[in-house]
């Protein structure tokens, strides 16, 4: 079967916190992906793992891990969620996607052993989305002969499919307010899901953060016997530029922490990862000069992402799509040189709009508000309503494109493309094409004037 047939399927299936219209609510359960997984032969198993949850910073958590093992020699998979562009970047080996011929025929015999235990009654029905997406990963890493896989937790973490392997280490980054319909309504019960990654005897790397989620996480550590490690000692000293590289020990020696992702949240996430990177070395042949050289060869697009553009203004993708990535955004932005900026802006409906737009919204000089391709997309109508409430001038648009010509035309020097992943991705996906088209002598966007329909 082909790899267009793949997406095809895949897509035709129920996506992470989406039911059908009038379906039931889904019920999050390890049972079908442990029933499924034992059927394709254990593949989680067959490799090492560390498992990294948390509400913010988790996926630039693992990808800096995973940089730093491929740097230490080992043969390294990443597995985070969402993506940005194309589903196979939620799948990686030693820094490379999986190849749609790998992702066509692993998807296949996944989606086909699940399908057989539908008929004869051993699975209720077929699995989701994410299930299959990470049986699939799975069966590529262990085909693969992987010797550690990074697995960026989904949501939550006791129920959450990536926890049916049995990690090595576990981490957990920042926790905040984000999918309490699922997780719980406050910190500590979000907390305590997340710290359903842990295992008896287990060890846990974390950083002291919201009262509440240090005393969950540390009940259940203690309930488990888990070996805590703290991984302040490897952030910057009190006062450190979030842009300039610092300097700090580790395993006895100075590396040089320089980061292409940019923020001082990000000095928390290397942290964890360097924490992270020292514990495994216990096992792996991890040095200082690999995680240097791991940290600062890490990839992970739609983080205080720079796009140049040559004749327009500055670009900055960031994928804040909660109250504590709105904030960790506003913070970065502030920490800068001060320029008049516009916010491209959208988010689901299940993300609390007005916080959001509160917190994000009164440092632009105009917002404009963007559809995106998503059921759970929030109505630019609500949109403009919220932003309304913040007194800053807002302008629809009813393409992602025309969002960014829109924008252009109010001439700022620096436009924010905010609230989403699928916002950040389909803009990202037009402005890196853009750039291309521009370096070719070809330039679409507009030079003069403002949008007609831009309003305060």
């Amino acid at each position: 079967m082909s790899y267009a047939a793949a997406i095809d399927n895949l897509s035709a299936l129920i996506p992470e916190l989406f039911a059908t219209s009038g379906g039931p609510r889904r019920k999050f359960s390890l049972k079908e992906i442990g029933v499924l997984c034992e059927a394709l032969g254990g593949p989680q198993r067959r490799f090492p793992s560390v498992l990294v949850a948390g509400t913010n910073g988790k996926g630039s958590t693992a990808s800096t891990l995973a940089s730093i093992a491929r740097e230490a020699g080992l043969r390294v998979g990443l597995y985070t969620s969402p993506h940005l562009d194309r589903v196979n970047e939620r799948i990686r080996l030693n820094g490379q996607d999986i190849p749609d011929e790998d992702f066509a025929r692993f998807y296949f015999e996944v989606h086909d052993t699940a399908q057989r235990l539908v008929l004869d009654k051993t699975l209720p029905a077929l699995p989701s989305y994410f299930e299959l997406l990470t049986a699939l990963a799975f069966v590529y890493f262990a085909e693969s002969g992987v010797d550690l896989a990074v697995l960026e937790v989904g949501m939550g973490g006791r129920l959450d499919a990536t926890n049916i392997v049995e990690p090595v280490l576990s981490v957990i980054t920042d926790i905040s307010l984000d999918h309490q319909e699922w997780l719980g309504e406050t910190i500590g019960l979000i907390a305590r899901e997340k710290a359903g990654i842990l295992r008896r005897n287990g060890t846990l790397v974390t950083l002291p953060q919201h009262p509440e989620a240090n005393q969950a996480i540390g009940e259940v550590a203690t309930e488990l016997d888990v070996r805590g490690i703290n991984a302040a000692e490897y952030m910057p000293q009190i006062g450190a530029s979030p842009v300039r590289p610092y300097s700090i020990r580790v395993q006895g020696a100075d590396v040089v922490v320089d980061s292409p992702l940019k923020g001082a949240h990000q000095h928390r996430n290397v942290a964890l990862a360097i924490a992270a990177a020292v514990e495994l070395a216990q096992s792996f042949p991890i040095t200082p000069a690999a995680i240097e050289s791991g940290i600062r060869k890490t990839y992970w697009p739609g983080r205080l992402e720079r796009v140049s553009i040559a004749g327009q203004p500055e670009f900055v993708l960031d994928v804040a799509h909660n109250p504590g990535g709105a904030w960790a955004l506003r913070s970065a932005l502030s920490a800068e040189e001060e320029a008049s900026q516009v916010l491209i802006f959208a988010c689901l409906r299940d993300k609390p709009l007005r916080e959001m737009a509160q917190i994000l919204f009164p440092i632009f000089k105009h917002v404009v508000l963007a559809p995106i391709h998503s059921p759970r997309a929030t109505e630019v109508a609500e949109l403009l309503a919220a932003a309304e409430e913040t007194g800053v001038p807002s302008t629809p648009s009813s393409t992602v494109e025309e969002a960014i010509e829109i924008a252009l035309r109010l001439r700022p020097a620096r436009i924010v493309i905010s609230g989403s992943l699928y916002l950040v991705g389909e803009a990202r996906h037009f402005l890196l094409a853009q750039a291309q088209e521009t370096a070719l002598g070809e330039d679409k966007f507009p030079k003069d004037g403002f949008a007609k329909d831009a309003r305060r």
